[in-house]
């Protein structure tokens, strides 16, 4: 996993968790792992950083980039064909 993840990977990642379990309830609760990852997004944005260091991360967050990331490698080596209708 890299050291460091930037502002777009972060959002990237946790649209990636939303779109795969998205929020639930009246106050539309963000999944565990789109939940963990929306603290350091939101650090990122007030304290206007370029990059959050990946070691900070609680197990959760980490885990829930690591799964984002390996989904992204897939998705890259394996892009989805359009319909050749």
């Amino acid at each position: 996993m890299q050291s460091f993840i930037t502002l777009p990977d972060l959002e990237s990642a946790i649209n990636f968790w939303r779109q795969r379990s998205p929020s639930v309830g009246e106050e539309l609760r963000l999944c565990q792992e789109a939940s963990s990852l929306a603290t350091p997004y939101a650090l990122m944005i007030m304290e206007r950083r370029t990059q959050f260091d990946v070691s900070q991360l609680s197990e959760t967050a980490q885990h829930a980039l690591r799964v984002w990331q390996e989904h992204s490698a897939v998705e890259r080596t394996n892009p989805m064909q359009p319909n050749k209708t």
